[in-house]
């Protein structure tokens, strides 16, 4: 199948000068980097894993800046945590390894990805396919996280620390961004529609 147009590409069309459209797309991972980051201060301190809206930024970088920069974004804010700069949900810093969220930061990287590829297949055109895209791509991040929350808590306990508490929560965000792009795209489509009926 080929790579459809994301959203973003609509928003911001891409500048006809190859040295310009590289600046926008630095400006774009950054940008979502720090959104991930001002997301991990809105948050509920429920135990050894905080509730976050960092999943909320996570999906939404991949759904607009597609798989490379949607995933590059969030390599970035592994890179400004780790090096001390205080912008996971606990802070920030090398210390952050031994820390039992950490599985769950890994995890944004390859969740950002993956739904940032399926939106290229045009998956975030349809209400039940974005959705489906997200839960996906939000199992990715319990996946990685709860493998390293394991090493913290025992075996047991671990769905009902790193997983129940989140479940509401993440259905919400997932709902809240499935409802914004296909919405978008009708608009956008509606608007070309305009445009072509005025030439």
């Amino acid at each position: 199948m080929e790579t459809e147009q994301l959203l973003i590409d609509f928003v911001l069309p891409k500048p006809q000068k190859n040295s310009i459209g590289f600046i926008q797309d630095i400006i774009l991972v950054f940008s979502f980097s720090f959104l991930t980051a001002l997301c991990a201060r809105i948050k509920i301190e429920i135990g050894a894993v905080p509730v976050t809206f960092q999943t909320f930024a996570v999906l939404l970088s991949g759904f607009l800046l597609g798989s490379i920069r949607g995933g590059l974004s969030q390599v970035l804010y592994l890179f400004w945590g780790l090096i001390g700069l205080p912008l996971f949900a606990r802070g920030g810093g090398i210390q952050y390894l031994l820390s039992p969220t950490f599985g769950y930061i890994i995890g944004f990287v390859f969740a950002a990805f993956l739904v940032g590829k399926l939106a290229e297949k045009g998956w975030d055109r349809n209400f039940m396919t974005s959705i489906f895209a997200m839960i996906v791509s939000n199992a990715l991040i319990y996946i990685f996280g709860l493998a390293w929350l394991a090493k913290f808590i025992p075996f047991e306990n671990i769905l009902k620390v790193g997983l129940y508490p989140f479940l509401v929560g993440d259905m919400i965000k997932i709902l809240l961004v499935g409802l914004i792009f296909p919405s978008s795209w009708r608009l956008i489509r509606k608007f070309k529609g305009q445009r072509l009926n005025n030439l």
